[in-house]
């Protein structure tokens, strides 16, 4: 019964919401270069969505909000995208064509300026990650990439692709490792809410503009995965004491 209210609650709270993106959108457009009045407006639709959950964030403080950067981060499910905006940065999402065909959501990521890419065609889907990445970071928006490519079945982190690193090479821009956990265990069979449930957003320490311009690709590469595979374990670990 509990799940079902909440269910019930969220519609209602979002479709709301999402009816005033859409005013802010056309309003704010003009004068709006990042989108913020949108993407506060997200973040209100993610506190409705993950509000009744615990979301502990570590290491706010490597977060210069003033700054832009790729942020990187694990892929479990579809709650990562809502887990991140705890964060003090305006973001923009890579996200694969077929999230922009479900009802709604996909005027939503219109709305916010996220980057939609046919994973069909990587060719395509690198030049327009490239192209509509560097608009953003220019004007001083993140842009935040699942560097596995898509969603890990088995929960760990596995091998990263180039273009997230090479986006952060070409514009000049640090990189910010981010880690989640606990974004896979919302849901029982049923679909009950498990509300013991607390999400977990650990931000590590960026990588630097002038370590992306200057060290070998392949090294930052494996050098930001490691560091993320051992803040996840970590989290892991301190959850299970």
């Amino acid at each position: 019964m509990l799940s079902l209210l909440y269910f019930i609650y969220v519609a209602i709270a979002a479709t709301i919401l999402y009816l005033l993106s859409w005013v802010a959108f056309f309003v704010c457009y003009p004068f709006d270069k990042r989108r913020v009045v949108v993407h506060a407006i997200s973040k209100l639709i993610t506190d409705v969505v993950l509000g009744f959950f615990g979301r502990d964030v570590i290491g706010a403080e490597n977060i210069d909000p003033k700054e832009s950067y790729v942020i990187v981060l694990n892929h479990n499910s579809m709650m990562d995208i809502l887990s991140l905006y705890p964060i003090p940065l305006v973001f923009k999402w890579v996200s694969k064509r077929e999230v922009y065909k479900i009802p709604l959501v996909g005027r939503l990521l219109f709305m916010h300026g996220d980057i939609v890419i046919n994973r069909a065609s990587t060719k395509e889907a690198m030049q327009l990650v490239h192209t509509r990445g560097m608009e953003w970071l220019k004007k001083g928006a993140s842009v935040s990439i699942f560097p596995e490519g898509t969603r890990s079945k088995d929960g760990e982190i596995h091998n990263f692709k180039a273009g997230a690193f090479i986006l952060a090479k070409e514009a000049e821009v640090p990189i910010l490792p981010v880690v989640l956990e606990g974004t896979n265990n919302m849901l029982r069979k049923g679909l009950f809410m498990n509300w013991k449930n607390r999400i977990t957003i650990k931000v590590l320490p960026p990588i630097s503009r002038q370590e992306v311009a200057s060290r070998p690709m392949k090294e930052v590469m494996a050098e930001v995965r490691e560091s993320m595979v051992d803040a996840l374990a970590e989290i892991r670990a301190n959850k299970n004491k």
